[in-house]
């Protein structure tokens, strides 16, 4: 575990530094100067003393380990920016600060975070529970209609986009049936819990049938090959409940690839689900990102990245701790 924690510590750092050079060192390298860095800074209608000026309060004219030194300060410590006018101060944990806003990115980002999180969380239960019992009932019933149908329905959910299973669902249950709540409706989980649910009930269940397929033909593979293994043939020999066995053997050894793909699916969700958030119109931070990139607004789009890396270093983190809770063999060794 301090192995596993260390070496997370030590990928953030790499992770912030790869991802500062990316916005910042790469223009450099493709021939931009620190004028057209800071020229994204300032209006339209900016003259070059004045993208000049900017770009020397911003620090684009120092050296680019300088540069870095003082936005990983700034992460731990706070930074202060200058836009000009005023000093403006971004307490730590500071990820950039706005110029087009006039605001600090964290701020913006906690803000939106929870609409992100209820629609990662609720699609991450139906996709996983329902992923993996069709999986299962698939790999149990190999070559029957049910399989067979279930595997096609799969494989239309893992081939369709988000983009045009949200937009007919939209479009059938929200708009035409009025059974689900319209595009861009979100109640705070403290207000409201049943419209809360209400609201994000179809954005749940779009996101989920596209990860629920990929997870029910993952884990149909590897309870085909799990259940013709010794230790399975052995446990019924023992004279075991075919419930027990397929269940706690065989599930639970096919378990550790599903964990895997689990872990680095919810932190990419919880970085921002770009496609989802902007087919229902819902202001999380996939959104967020979509508005920044569209506005030229570089430390959002740097803010929403560093998050969005955070969350899968520290899911992978917990999966690789949870191991040891599904698989006995990973204790062994």
């Amino acid at each position: 575990m301090i192995r596993r924690l260390i070496s997370a510590v030590v990928l953030l750092f790499v992770v912030s530094a790869v991802t500062f050079a990316i916005f910042f060192l790469l223009p450099r390298v493709a021939g931009a100067t620190a004028d057209d860095l800071a020229s994204r800074y300032v209006g339209k209608t900016a003259g070059q003393e004045q993208i000049h000026a900017a770009a020397v309060r911003l620090g684009f004219t120092d050296p680019i380990w300088v540069q870095y030194g003082r936005f990983a300060k700034g992460i731990v410590v706070g930074s202060e920016y200058n836009t000009g006018v005023s000093i403006e101060q971004c307490p730590a944990p500071c990820l950039g600060y706005s110029f087009i806003t006039q605001n600090p990115v964290l701020p913006d980002l906690l803000d939106r975070l929870p609409v992100t999180l209820s629609l990662a969380a609720g699609a991450a239960v139906l996709w996983l529970f329902g992923g993996v019992a069709t999986g299962v009932v698939s790999a149990l019933k190999r070559g029957s209609p049910i399989d067979r149908t279930a595997m096609g329905i799969a494989l239309a959910g893992v081939s369709l986009p988000i983009f045009f299973t949200g937009l007919l669902a939209l479009s059938i249950f929200s708009y035409g049936l009025g059974w689900t709540a319209q595009g861009g409706s979100y109640t705070p989980f403290q207000e409201n819990p049943l419209m809360w649910a209400y609201d994000l009930l179809l954005p749940w269940i779009t996101l989920s049938f596209l990860y629920a397929a990929a997870y029910a033909r993952l884990t149909r593979a590897g309870m085909l090959e799990t259940m013709n293994e010794d230790y399975i043939r052995t446990a019924r020999a023992k004279g075991l409940r075919e419930r027990d066995v397929v269940v706690r053997h065989g599930l639970r050894a096919a378990l550790t690839p599903i964990l895997t793909i689990f872990g680095l699916d919810l932190g990419l969700l919880l970085g921002g689900a770009i496609l989802t958030e902007s087919t229902f119109s819902l202001n999380g931070v996939g959104k967020y990102a979509v508005d920044a990139v569209a506005n030229n607004d570089l430390p959002k789009v740097l803010g929403v990245t560093l998050l969005g890396a955070t969350f899968i270093v520290v899911a992978n983190l917990v999966v690789d701790l949870l191991y040891a809770v599904v698989d006995p063999r990973v204790r062994v060794s």
